[in-house]
């Protein structure tokens, strides 16, 4: 089998079967886990973000204040979306920004982490591609690892989406269709790899400040609407539990 071929199947297959992986958790909780795993969604971003995505992007960038000012600019830029999804609802039903309760406001965070994990899953893909074409071995050794380091962030993703008023099969074919950019990164890291790696860089780091944005700006809030001792510590595990996998992937990876 062609390098190319290897590269499409592995990038199909790696991002369906994250997905897959991930849905079978996710949309098999009970809706009133729902609300108590967002503390966990919380801890899988921000691990993704701190202990794999930034410091990916500064090994790669060599610049730590480029990578850190495309964060800014990133998040910047998602406050900006957020206000725009705002606006267009407002003015087109009744405004749910003004009511007391803002936990099920529809696609805002679920669209904020979706942009966030196409730029990731496009990133997968030209890192699949780069190890296929050094070595179909390590480009197989390369998909699991990739896949094994999705799952956990998959799940948060599902979660947030169901948080944020998306139906279980709505949340399934929106990530079903996010994890097609790594396909595309896969196809086009194949015929354009050193074009494409110049801003590989630049993307991990908007997808760290789409993801950081949602838990800080978005999930963070609504955690402090539940301020009894029991809440507070069930959140608080539940976020290092999130952490805690990230970081565990991030050592079975690394062996």
């Amino acid at each position: 089998m062609s390098v190319l071929l290897w590269i499409i199947a592995a990038s199909i297959f790696g991002g369906a079967l994250s997905v897959l992986g991930a849905a079978l958790f996710a949309l098999n909780a009970s809706a009133k886990w729902i609300n108590a795993l967002v503390s966990y969604a919380i801890g899988a971003l921000l691990g993704a973000v701190f202990l794999n995505i930034l410091p990916e992007a500064v090994e790669l960038s060599g610049d730590m204040a480029k990578v850190s000012g495309t964060v800014l600019i990133g998040i910047l830029l998602f406050f900006t979306l957020e206000k725009v999804l705002l606006w267009r609802h407002c003015h087109h039903t009744h405004c749910e920004a003004h009511e007391p309760d803002t936990a099920h406001v529809h696609g805002r965070s679920g669209t904020m982490i979706m942009v966030g994990d196409t730029f990731h899953n496009f990133v997968d893909g030209i890192i699949i591609a780069a190890a296929f074409l050094t070595d179909v071995h390590l480009g197989i050794v390369t998909a699991l690892a990739i896949i094994a380091h999705e799952i956990p962030q998959e799940v948060g993703d599902f979660l947030i989406l169901l948080h944020s008023g998306y139906s279980k099969m709505q949340a399934l074919g929106v990530n079903l269709l996010s994890s097609l950019a790594t396909l595309v990164g896969g196809v086009l890291a194949y015929f354009a790899l050193q074009s494409v790696q110049e801003i590989v860089p630049t993307l991990l780091s908007l997808a760290a400040a789409s993801m950081l944005y949602v838990a800080v700006a978005d999930l963070i809030p609504g955690l402090h609407k539940r301020t009894r001792l029991y809440d507070t510590l069930q959140q608080v595990l539940l976020i290092g539990a999130g952490v805690a996998t990230i970081y565990t992937m991030g050592l079975f990876i690394q062996a």
